[in-house]
């Protein structure tokens, strides 16, 4: 009768034990991933990111886990074989999926972008570019991730994405703090603008003071729960490989007029050392200046090799680099770059990435030197003599050297005639490319903003018990046992 008491005793104890002081437990969250291609006008790369399922305010916390160079020229090269332009991306799918877990593969949102070679070859042929993404979406879909589609940004969506990057990996937008457990939104939050200088097109995006006037520069996002709205305007044909092919297009049209002479084009090239400018193969004997050229036109019965040899003057290739531009459009107005563009007075400090830090970074620039030392710097580099150079630089890429010379003097002029920047406001420049572990550009940016249009997922939760309590419930329920095997034996 004892024994029987004491097994009812424990089995009732047991049972209160097991159902008292239950408590929601929150999983640990599972680690998405998204994989975007940024399809650029002279190459293709490919990053991998990654974040938590558990989103903070609706934006992933995302973190860069692979990037992958794709060989050979941007897709906007394959219009004469668009099939390539799909082949070209095989390796770098192949290295993304051995990083991301086969069973989380097929819910992998995969992304590509292409900017200003492929917005201008859809000017220049339309049939080729939608040809070209066609097949670069049916090479990724053979793939087992979740396919969103391959499309051409808008220059101004590359600039705001390329801002957003920016001031995600600087914590601008939020920051962890381990004394709280929790994300914070700095006070005074210090949120920077964006420079970006591409192959065909170059971007300026930044918070102004008051309101953006014009509403085709204007953009708005909230990330984090906060609202932004910033300026940002992009310039299609004011890319460094444009501009290269502008300039010596428009030099052999006025050093040669309409009668072209090889050895007067020799003798009067200003900017860089060497540089070797293959006409275009032209047709009905002229040569075309394309898309980006200024309308004239050099007449010629056969075709040519043009080469154009430096003479190593700075101040001369300044001069020329500047009627590149049309600062005369703007009048007296100060909100105004040039061609008539508008732009709001610039504010705060902002990173300069891509080929503005490509170009100072061969320069030793990227340190923060005041512009004193950055004119002496590139005027330095252009008077040197082209043998001069290539014996002191002979690791450097010979088809990049020669023209340091130009993209450098072509930077000051975009960022103080076109932009203006001054003596001053040159401080709060800083060239960079990498942040946080990640690369700085549009990609990491626009992978920000989907997150924010995946639906956020509530945190697994199951219900359980303290310890203590569970160890307690696990004793009384073993003595319950050991009583009843006893009760049965006696």
């Amino acid at each position: 009768g004892a024994i029987i008491g004491a097994l009812v005793a424990l089995s009732i104890i047991a049972l209160v034990l097991s159902l008292v002081r239950i408590e929601d437990v929150t999983l640990p969250p599972t680690v998405k991933y998204g994989m975007v291609f940024d399809a650029g006008s002279s190459h293709t790369s490919l990053f991998v990111y990654e974040w938590d399922s558990d989103k903070e305010n609706d934006t992933g916390v995302v973190s860069q886990t692979l990037s992958c160079d794709v060989h050979g020229q941007g897709i906007s090269s394959y219009a004469n074989n668009p099939p390539e332009a799909g082949n070209s991306l095989r390796e770098c799918l192949d290295k993304a999926l051995e990083v991301i877990p086969a069973e989380k593969q097929r819910d992998v949102p995969a992304y590509l972008g292409a900017t200003a070679g492929m917005r201008l070859l859809r000017e220049q042929n339309s049939s080729a570019t939608e040809q070209i993404l066609a097949e670069v979406a049916g090479t990724m879909q053979e793939y087992p991730v979740a396919f969103k589609g391959a499309r051409i940004l808008t220059g101004e969506e590359e600039g705001a994405y390329g801002w957003i990057t920016i001031n995600y990996l600087l914590d601008s937008f939020t920051k962890y703090s381990p004394k709280a457990h929790t994300w914070l939104h700095p006070e005074a939050a210090n949120i920077l603008g964006a420079l970006d200088l591409g192959g065909a097109s170059t971007q300026i995006t930044f918070i102004p003071e008051g309101s953006v006037l014009s509403q085709s520069e204007a953009s708005e996002f909230t990330l984090y729960g906060y609202r932004y709205n910033i300026y940002t305007h992009s310039y299609l044909c004011y890319g460094q490989n444009e501009m290269l092919q502008r300039l010596a297009k428009e030099l052999i049209v006025v050093l040669a007029g309409f009668s072209f002479s090889l050895s007067k084009a020799r003798e009067g090239f200003t900017c860089p050392q060497k540089l070797s400018f293959w006409a275009e193969q032209r047709h009905a004997g002229s040569l075309k200046l394309g898309l980006c050229g200024r309308g004239n036109e050099i007449k010629q019965s056969e075709n040519y090799t043009v080469t154009l040899e430096g003479r190593g003057n700075a101040s001369g290739c300044l001069a020329a680099l500047r009627k590149l531009f049309n600062f005369s459009a703007c009048g007296q107005s100060q909100d105004c770059t040039f061609d008539g563009v508008y732009q709001p007075p610039l504010r705060g400090q902002f990173i300069a990435f891509s080929a503005f830090y490509y170009n100072f970074k061969f320069l030793n620039l990227t340190e923060g030197q005041p512009l004193a030392v950055v004119r002496e710097a590139i005027e330095g580099l252009c008077t040197r003599s082209w043998e001069d150079l290539s014996s002191s630089y002979p690791e450097e890429n010979p088809k990049r050297l020669p023209k340091y010379c130009a993209n450098a003097n072509y930077i000051l002029t975009l960022l103080l005639d076109a932009y203006k920047f001054n003596e001053t406001s040159w401080n709060n420049i800083f060239f960079q490319m990498k942040a946080g572990g990640a690369d700085v550009g549009w990609t990491l940016g626009y992978m920000l903003n989907l997150t924010n249009m995946v639906p956020a997922e509530a945190p697994a939760r199951l219900k359980g018990h303290r310890s203590s309590l569970w160890a307690a419930a696990i004793a009384f329920i073993i003595l319950t046992l050991v009583l009843g095997l006893a009760a049965l034996l006696l």
